[in-house]
This record gives structure tokens, sequence and C-alpha cells, in this order.
């Protein structure tokens, strides 16, 4: 998640990316965000609440960098963790197993394509890597181009929060489906 680039996506929409294995689990809620391997509880937590004030489902892959009982995690989640659609996944490979068939964005310092320049549909799956490390070398290998994103920010500048950084995207997702479920 770290490390975000401006870099200028070139204009008109790519072809559609590929979707996650198929493997056939019934995919709930308007989106996915996937935190892999997070690391800082309290960035988890408000993903947490942004998750469950949005209709999103949360997916954190292993190894986290905290217990889910840690007492920041519980505090930014406020009271949201019980209304928040959280699953916890051991590695990459059952993360993606458990969205067969979901569209999977990833937003990346690689990214040649803006967030905003991709039609999100219900269902779509959004990837954010670590805070420290962003997403590995081994999971971009496995991405198509037009699956990565990434998010403008003036020259010079090096990351994001990685709660603000989902929102941003998920917000522009959830905007492109008219709010639906507001």
């Amino acid at each position: 998640m770290s490390r975000w680039r401006n870099k200028r996506a070139a204009t008109g929409h790519a072809s559609q990316p590929q979707g996650l294995p198929a493997a056939g689990l019934k995919i709930s809620g308007m989106f996915h965000i996937i935190l892999f391997q997070p690391e800082i509880p309290p960035n988890t937590g408000n993903v947490m609440r942004l998750a469950a004030n949005t209709g999103a489902q949360l997916h954190l892959v292993r190894p986290l960098g905290f217990q889910l009982s840690d007492r920041q995690l519980t505090r930014a989640g406020m009271d949201y963790r019980d209304r928040a659609q959280i699953q916890v996944h051991d590695d990459w490979p059952a993360c993606a197993a458990a969205l067969a068939g979901a569209r999977l964005f990833a937003l990346s310092t690689r990214g040649q394509r803006m967030y905003d320049q991709v039609c999100f549909q219900p269902g779509d799956a959004l990837l954010f890597g670590s805070e420290s490390a962003g997403l590995p070398p081994a999971l971009h290998a496995g991405l198509q181009t037009e699956q990565l994103l990434t998010i403008p920010m003036r020259a010079g500048s090096r990351s994001m929060n990685l709660a603000n950084a989902v929102s941003v995207v998920l917000y522009e997702a959830w905007r492109q489906q008219g709010f639906a479920g507001a």
C-alpha cells in the first residue's frame, strides 16, 4: 500500500480484468476490500468501520501485524466490528479461492491506470498491500496491467495512509453504483 506514485494512466478503458480463479463461493456485499498482510491495527480498525458503513465485505490476509483482539484495532473499529462482514484468510491462495469469480483490482505504485478510470461493478474485489511493503512482486506477477490501479498524488509524495486510500477507491466504486443501499 505504501509508495503510491503520481503516475498518469493512459485515457480510455482497457479490456476487462480477469477475475480471481474460479471456485464458486457466493459473493456477498457490494464490494470486497482485501487487506494483504496489514500491519497497523488502527488502519485495519478504520477500514473495518468503513466496510460496516458502506456494506463492503472486509478480507484480511495473514500474517497480520497484530492480534484481532488488539485494543487499538478495537478502538478504531469502535462498535462497528460487530456490523462488519469480516473474513480472515490464512494466505493469498485461500483468499483468492474464497473470492473466485470476482473481478480483482489491486492498488499499487506500479499501476498505470487511475482508479477513477474503472467502471466498477458490484462484487468487485479491491486489493491493498501492507503499510510498509505494499504488494509483493510474486502477487504482482499474477496480475494483468489493467488490474493494477493507482491513486494520484503530488510529485515527490511517497504514500497515503492505508485507510484513506481504501476510502478513496471504495467511495468511487460505490458512487458509480448510485450509493446503492445507502
